[in-house]
């Protein structure tokens, strides 16, 4: 089940409400958890039936060797733990890396292991994730004496299940135990519909019509190799800056949605996405883009690698181990290892030159030009950033390495041929209609250019020149309740085929 479906918005979603609050209402606290969570597996299964034997015995193993911990001897409990983590990284690497594996022994040994197509349960690097912290954190003695019921709904809970955020049981399950929530809350109810109402906005209005373009672009690229077709070197710009703006509203539409359910059943649920177009530098960035895994990484990884505490050197290796994690963690590909490795090197670069960029900024602000030339050194240090992630975003959408170098290469041929395949994604109808009644002559060519960079420079003002919605006012008024039940309908009745959120691959 999605959330940009029919069945989520106008059957599983209110259901789920009106009868958790009503158990609540009668006192049935145990019933209406209880409640909540098979509804969050109904919402789980809805995709595979077969995911539920996983996700279930994946909450019975690490519940069971949680409880292990409790109490236990330390070489019990780093036993327990240790059993813990191998049981979740191998179930992550045999449902999402087996084959990969397989496939690249067979390539370089020559070998014919035979594949198995394993299909790749929805959601299991974030739920797997959320358990590997769980355990951690029982070895350490922090977590309480959850019941069973608690902790299987910190697991599944249905709006942060499937693409996140990567939730700590610190910051959801005490809340299922507070009676200040167990109430409707009108202002939390309203705070909640906005938010998804305008996260389902980001993806089905603003990131399904980039995500067009960018399918016909990479099926084009696809086909590289054999020489038939190419995309024009301007082509290539149009369909890496529309995959750069696709995964952007993709996941903060997403991100806004998981976070706007959580608020109407009275749960906060971490902040997960904080305008990351806006960084000026690949440190910047990863402060701000699924800020729950960097937050998983630094505080399970990379501290425990060392931080850094052990020498620069030390430290760099522990950054380009993390960033590596983090690109195995995205998809069994090379093309997201090397994205990885390449992001790791760019926070890497960060770390070395931080020192030289504060003296810089000092020595500017003691400057009587200091204002403006700070302007100017920022203003560059986000274009630099801002090429990095969409070229980088390029490697990460493509198939192969192969497909990412050749569409780098081809950039900077000098072919200025733009086909109107790729820019009749981006027709505006309006503007068409603006022109004839106007008696302005242009060509088709002519309008969708004009279009497509009406197109392009509108989702780069949203990204940054608006606070995002974690952040925005949101004022309970007359006037924000239509908008909100306008754009709602609207959104509905745009829905069509249901398009997949695009971290549910990962």
């Amino acid at each position: 089940m999605q959330f940009n479906s029919y069945i989520f918005i106008l059957l599983f979603l209110p259901i789920a409400l009106i009868f958790y609050f009503t158990l609540h209402h009668f006192g049935k606290e145990r019933w209406a958890k209880a409640f909540l969570l098979g509804m969050s597996l109904w919402f789980y299964g809805y995709f595979n039936v077969s995911y539920l034997a996983i996700i279930c015995a994946s909450i019975c193993v690490n519940y069971l060797l949680s409880r292990g911990m409790t109490g236990g001897k330390e070489g019990r409990s780093k036993y327990l733990l240790w059993t813990g983590i191998v049981f979740n990284v191998a179930l992550i690497f045999y449902f999402k890396y087996y084959d990969f594996f397989l496939s690249n022994i067979n390539a370089v040994f020559g070998t014919d292991f035979v594949l198995k197509n394993i299909l790749l349960p929805l959601g299991i690097s974030f739920f797997t994730f959320q358990q590997i912290s769980f355990i951690v954190d029982s070895y350490k003695g922090e977590t309480r004496d959850y019941s069973f019921l608690d902790y299987a709904l910190f697991v599944a809970f249905f709006p942060q299940l499937v693409a996140g955020p990567i939730v700590l049981h610190s910051e959801l399950i005490p809340q299922f135990k507070d009676k200040a929530k167990w109430r409707p809350d009108f202002d939390n109810l309203s705070d909640g519909l906005i938010l998804f109402s305008r996260g389902l906005a980001k993806k089905i209005l603003i990131a399904d019509t980039f995500g067009n373009a960018v399918d016909y672009g990479f099926s084009r690229a696809a086909i590289y190799a054999t020489g038939e077709s190419a995309l024009s070197p301007r082509e290539i710009l149009i369909v890496m800056l529309a995959y750069t703006f696709q995964i952007y509203f993709d996941f903060s539409g997403y991100s806004d949605m998981a976070t706007g359910l959580g608020a109407m059943f009275n749960f906060k649920i971490p902040m997960n996405f904080n305008s990351p177009y806006k960084a000026l530098s690949v440190a910047d960035f990863w402060k701000r883009w699924h800020m729950t895994l960097t937050r998983f990484l630094t505080n399970y990884v990379y501290i425990p690698l060392g931080g850094n505490r052990k020498g620069k050197v030390r430290t760099y290796i522990n950054v380009l181990l993390v960033f590596l994690i983090s690109g195995i963690w995205h998809g069994a590909n090379w093309t997201f290892i090397l994205w990885g490795v390449i992001h790791g090197l760019g926070q890497c670069f960060n770390k070395a030159t931080h020192g030289l960029y504060k003296k810089i900024y000092s020595s500017l602000e003691k400057s009587s030009a200091g204002s403006v030339l700070t302007a100017i050194l920022k203003a560059i240090q986000w274009c630099v950033t801002f090429i990095f992630i969409n070229v980088t975003w390029m490697l990460f959408r493509a198939d192969s390495i192969k497909m990412f170098w050749q569409m780098l290469r081809r950039i900077f041929v000098p072919y200025y041929y733009v086909g109107n395949e790729v820019l009749e994604y981006f027709r505006i109808p309006k503007i068409t209609y603006v022109f004839n009644k106007l008696g302005i002559g242009i060509s088709e060519h002519g309008l969708l250019v004009l279009c497509t960079t009406v197109t392009m420079l509108a989702a780069l003002v949203l990204v940054l020149a608006f606070p995002n919605n974690y952040e925005s006012k949101r004022k309970k008024n007359v006037f924000n309740l239509l908008g909100t039940c306008a754009l709602l309908v609207l959104c509905i009745l745009s829905m069509g085929k249901i398009s997949q959120f695009l971290y549910f691959n990962f």
